[in-house]
């Protein structure tokens, strides 16, 4: 199914753009002048804020088949059409809470055919995270229509899971053994990126089944990766155990963007489907704002952030989908309390300018980094799912201020 099946008033023209031209107002890569639409205040009222993520949802949405999306994904093509991967998955994911905060039914109609037609299953490597982040939206379909088929195979699958527990070690080093795991670790949370892909998946189901256990296993294995790979000095995660020696040529350790933008979104989605008296729950929040706090003294001055944090000077151009999820986070914080207004706010509407410059005329969120575990080029004309999928949550954060009576102006 292609989103031009679904006949949406909404959709999109299509056009092939390349290099520069991808980019529309986005700020100098070398001088990191502030983003040009910041001084616009419309881009902060809600019917912009809608406008410009729809216009994100439908161009992807317009491109969901390999020939509409090759010219800009020149990398990891064939995991790219993966319908129940995780690199669909994280727009799907995306697409879901920004519908449920829109109302918007054409979305919904879409993702509960996209889902029924996967069957409403999960990826086929039973430990590895990144085969069950489209639990999310699964689970976002259940929350609209409550029907039990649509997360049967993820609570099926976790039980199996829990029942038979991984127990390797969380070292990056050893090669797997298994078809699908590269590495043998990949069969727990070794990885930063798996924070976002499993946790909320877990407890979100916990909250749906009243079953505590998923939440149980959750929280013990999302504090032996974050006590694993978190770096308490800086307030950042080192992407896996391969990072706990490199070093960036300024000397500097390697945070990875993308990656701790992954967790950030993680824990706030875990935060929200945890009971209020839950045992953990306040060191979640405390690891929250400890990442809030370190990300707004790394934000570039044209909104968004360098692929690698600590070393912008090392990659000056922009980048686009570890920042959305900065965003997102951030707002999130904000629109419930847990992050000071009048500190936050400004870098949340410094960076959605900044997401806003990202946006091609047509739709297009340019300047996305390609699939990777490090940081890496990044071109203005070069796109992916997940990117389109942080844009979406981030517009999703934005309204969320908007409804929580939060002053954009």
């Amino acid at each position: 199914m292609t989103f031009k099946k679904l006949a949406l008033g909404t959709a999109v023209s299509i056009a092939v753009l390349t290099g520069a031209a991808a980019c529309s107002g986005g700020s100098d890569p070398v001088t990191n002048k502030p983003a040009a639409q910041a001084q616009n205040a419309d881009i902060f009222s809600r019917q912009s804020i809608i406008n410009v993520s729809d216009g994100v949802a439908d161009w992807q949405l317009a491109h969901m088949e390999l020939d509409q999306y090759a010219p800009f994904v020149p990398s990891f093509q064939d995991r790219s059409e993966e319908k129940r991967g995780w690199i669909q998955g994280a727009f799907l994911k995306g697409l879901a809470d920004y519908a449920a905060r829109t109302d918007n039914k054409d979305y919904f109609e879409f993702l509960k055919n996209f889902a029924a037609e996967q069957g409403y299953k999960l990826e086929d490597r039973l430990y590895h995270a990144d085969d069950h982040v489209v639990g999310q939206y699964y689970m976002a379909l259940y929350d609209r229509y409550k029907d039990p088929v649509m997360i049967k195979h993820v609570q099926d699958t976790f039980d199996e899971i829990i029942a038979n527990p991984s127990n390797v070690s969380l070292d990056f080093g050893p090669k797997g053994t298994e078809p699908g795991y590269s590495h043998e670790c990949l069969k727990r949370w070794c990885w930063a990126d798996a924070l976002f892909m499993a946790p909320p998946v877990l407890t979100k189901l916990s909250k749906i089944t009243g079953d505590d256990k998923y939440l149980e296993f959750s929280d013990s294995e999302f504090w032996i990766t974050t006590d694993y790979l978190f770096d308490d000095e800086k307030g950042l995660f080192l992407r896996d155990s391969r990072f706990f020696e490199r070093r960036e040529e300024n000397g500097k350790k390697i945070y990875w963007s993308r990656g701790n933008g992954w967790v950030f979104t993680g824990i706030a989605d875990v935060i929200d489907d945890l009971p209020a008296d839950y045992k953990s729950r306040q060191r979640y929040i405390d690891l929250y704002k400890q990442m809030a706090a370190t990300l707004i003294e790394l934000q570039r001055e044209d909104g968004l952030w360098a692929v690698s944090l600590d070393a912008p000077e090392l990659y000056p151009v922009k980048e686009s989908s570890g920042s959305a999820f900065f965003v997102a986070g951030l707002a999130w914080g904000v629109a419930n309390g847990t992050l000071d207004a009048q500190t936050y706010l400004p870098h949340i509407k410094k960076g959605w300018a900044g997401l806003n410059d990202a946006v091609t005329d047509d739709g297009m969120i340019g300047w996305v980094q390609q699939v990777g575990y490090a940081p890496d080029k990044v071109a203005p004309n070069e796109t992916q799912f997940y990117g389109a999928g942080a844009f979406l949550l981030a517009g999703e954060g934005m309204l969320r201020l908007m409804d929580a009576g939060v002053d954009l102006k």
